[in-house]
């Protein structure tokens, strides 16, 4: 028995093999795989492998072999982005967010029997590859839209934040000061992208909070001290973007016939249905996995928008992400359009011409930039279109082989955004036959803008 034994003791090996954990990187930053084995045995060989699929695919990554004493590359087409430090390390610069997952290291040692058996052992880790977030922008959602002095409007900023992984925090300030918003779940969140449940309302805008300000913030709850509902919600059914109804406001609103709004007057007064409470916020955000491991986040911010307060507010979206030493951030100033500069080509035009007028920018604002984008629409004073349309939206108007008829008309380019609206009126001078060619330096153009109205 003891001879049996002292063979059997003499026959057996050990191998034990670890390889040490990773903290999370960052895309682009090097990392080392480090494999630990313990052997008494004779090394064969050490493979590393990056495991895909859930396991079911092993990529050989490299190779070492003990008996040639020999190194190969499995991953040529990375250039050699591996580098065999020691026998059971492997370097693995610039990593991808491709590279995320799991790796094994398997080590063959000579069983001591004969050296035609190989005994195995291997160790796994998890790599974690973070990404920050590489663009964010904001948009206004369902823009560009009309101003309408005579009904509130729901309005929605929306944050996107593309190429994080893990999926960053989202959050929106005004003027600087962080927004207290209550959170509900888009109608359009995919799993894992809504936020939960809808939180008490509490004061939105914490700056300059009194008393009069708090008392006017509770009386946003109803009697069991739930949430009232905007105004723009139905009894019945929860709250989404959107939705309006019939309901006591409309009997509130004012009537279009009781009022003379001059045409070309800028519609820039306090409309009667602004609120005179801080507003409420509303918050949701969706998660959509992209193909190369990131995640897009797009957040949203509703709230019923005051033309006279909002105006040249200031909002930011910020994105918090682990792999950032600081938030990223995007700002937009709300501002409604003011005076639209108009350009028309060619600037003398003969019969038989195609005119266009084109929208070049605005008269006044901070960098010529209107927030969220303007609708425009133009209109001929005193008749139709030359297509015979009453009006025709977008930046520019072509009016192709214009008659000498048209040697006069005017024309009106409304631009409106939910902030407020304003008119620009041009005159098109036709010049007829030799007419046109006599024209001298005394007549230099022949685009005339006329703002009729206060414009401010």
């Amino acid at each position: 028995r003891m001879h049996v034994l002292e063979y059997f003791l003499f026959c057996i090996r050990y191998l034990t093999v670890t390889i040490e954990p990773l903290p999370p990187v960052v895309v682009g930053e090097t990392v080392t795989l480090k494999c630990n084995f313990k052997t008494d045995g004779r090394l064969r060989e050490i493979v590393w492998y990056r495991v895909t699929d859930g396991g079911t695919i092993k990529q050989k990554i490299f190779t070492y072999d003990a008996m040639f004493n020999t190194n190969y590359s499995h991953m040529e087409d990375y250039r050699k982005r591996e580098d065999l430090v020691y026998q059971s390390t492997v370097r693995l610069p610039e990593v991808r967010i491709s590279d995320n997952g799991p790796y094994e290291c398997h080590v063959g040692i000579y069983d001591r029997a004969t050296r035609e058996k190989v005994v195995l052992a291997s160790g796994n880790v998890f790599l974690t590859v973070m990404s920050p977030p590489n663009n964010i922008s904001v948009s206004a959602e369902n823009c560009p839209a009309p101003f309408s002095r005579y009904q509130a409007q729901n309005f929605t900023l929306l944050c996107t934040a593309k190429g994080g992984k893990p999926a960053p925090s989202v959050y929106f300030k005004r003027d600087g000061e962080l927004i207290e918003v209550i959170s509900y779940i888009h109608p359009s969140a995919e799993d894992g992208g809504g936020s939960a449940g809808v939180r008490g309302a509490r004061p939105l805008i914490s700056r300059d909070l009194d008393d009069t300000k708090l008392q006017r913030s509770l009386s946003l709850l109803d009697p069991e001290g739930r949430p009232a509902r905007m105004f723009t919600e139905s009894p019945e059914r929860r709250w989404t973007p959107g939705q309006h109804t019939q309901g006591r406001q409309q009997k509130e609103q004012p009537s279009p016939a009781t009022e003379i709004i001059p045409e070309t007057v800028v519609s820039r007064e306090f409309p009667r249905w602004v609120q005179s409470t801080d507003p409420l916020y509303y918050f949701s955000h969706t998660h959509i996995s992209q193909s190369d491991g990131s995640v897009l986040v797009q957040a949203r911010l509703t709230w019923t928008l005051n033309p006279q307060l909002d105006n040249d507010a200031m909002f930011s979206c910020e994105v918090k992400h682990p792999a950032l030493s600081m938030p990223m951030q995007t700002e937009v100033t709300l501002a409604a359009p003011k005076g639209p500069k108009l350009l028309m080509t060619p600037t003398r035009a003969k019969v038989g011409d195609t005119v266009r007028i084109t929208v070049q920018g605005f008269q006044v604002g901070a960098g010529n930039e209107v927030f969220p984008e303007p609708l425009f629409t133009w209109t001929r004073v005193g008749g139709r279109l030359l297509d015979g349309s009453a009006e025709r939206d977008g930046k520019e108007l072509i009016l192709e082989r214009v008659p000498a008829e048209l040697n006069g008309s005017m024309y009106r380019c409304t631009a409106q955004n939910p902030l407020g609206s304003t008119d620009t009126h041009t005159r098109l001078i036709v010049f007829v036959g030799l007419l046109a060619d006599s024209i001298t330096a005394e007549c230099p153009a022949a685009l005339v803008c006329l703002p009729l109205g206060p414009v401010e």
